[in-house]
């Protein structure tokens, strides 16, 4: 059957060939991942990363690999960094059309333990960084791409608060599909065509346990706390045995075509989380730990 270019169905599909994406968190794990699927595609690529190192290096292969790609060093948690990314790509390639937020870091204990400079590290990144960039973007989305998409990345964990000793983590990313829900809803409202999604994953082979590598020193680690062992082993068994950031990258261009907003990487997971807490709501009985298959 002939389908018209009018129909909605024509409508969902994304050509990316030439456009333009912006990764913050695009030096390692997903971040990267996404990067290269852009590549792949024909996309021009912005990296954003803390790690001047890992992005040096992130940016090299790409561009070994024939990627039109440039690094910028972002902290997302600081607005004058994000504004000063969104400068460079301009400057670089003249607009942009997809804006991922993903980086992300993680750090806690039992929450009468957390000092307040982890409350402002990881709300800073997780948190603020995904507001800024929704912030500084948007304006850049509505005039040079008004059929552009922003892709904010949550976790399990917004959907979920299982996640014992990870109370700055957690609040971070319910915060995040919040927000990501609200950007939805505000921009249908306006007949904006700008699509928005938020990624949801599980356990992904990425450095996440690791991530207090970037933590600043007036920050105080929490790798040695009692409580955080649990954890601590149950991140890095998915940094070792969890989904290759490859196949959310699959997802997150597909979600970027389809206009998807929830992207879920482990959907039993997911769905486990919403009906716990569902249940909760009607019954008043509180939802058990969260398990991946």
């Amino acid at each position: 059957m002939r389908v018209l270019a009018s129909e909605p169905e024509e409508e969902q599909v994304e050509q990316l060939e030439g456009k333009v994406a912006v990764v913050t968190g695009a030096a390692s794990g997903m971040g990267r991942a996404f990067a290269e699927r852009f590549v792949q595609e024909g996309m021009k690529v912005v990296l954003a990363d803390v790690e001047p190192g890992a992005l040096e290096t992130a940016v090299s292969e790409l561009q070994e690999a024939g990627g039109d790609v440039v690094g910028v060093r972002t902290d997302v948690s600081r607005l004058e960094e994000v504004e000063a990314l969104a400068a460079r790509t301009i400057d670089a390639f003249g607009a942009v059309h997809v804006v991922c937020n993903n980086a992300g870091v993680e750090s806690g204990a039992t929450f009468a333990d957390i000092p307040a400079e982890t409350w402002d590290w990881v709300l800073g990144v997780d948190l603020l960084g995904t507001i800024y960039g929704i912030k500084t973007f948007l304006p850049l989305l509505r005039e040079h791409a008004p059929d552009g998409h922003i892709v904010n990345t949550s976790s399990i964990a917004g959907l979920d608060s299982y996640f014992l000793t990870a109370a700055p983590y957690v609040a971070a990313k319910h915060a995040v599909v919040g927000i990501s829900e609200e950007l939805f809803h505000e921009l249908a409202a306006g007949n904006e065509r700008i699509g928005v999604s938020v990624l949801c994953p599980g356990m992904i082979a990425t450095q996440m346990p690791w991530s207090e590598r970037n933590r600043p020193d007036h920050v105080p680690s929490s790798l040695d706390h009692p409580s955080r062992a649990q954890l601590i082993e149950l991140t890095t068994m998915g940094a070792k045995n969890g989904m290759p950031p490859a196949d959310v990258a699959e997802l997150v261009v597909q979600a970027i075509r389809e206009r998807r907003f929830y992207v879920l990487t482990h959907p039993e997971a997911a769905e486990q989380a919403a009906k716990g807490r569902l249940r909760w709501i009607t019954e008043n009985i509180p939802p058990e730990a969260p398990t991946f298959t």
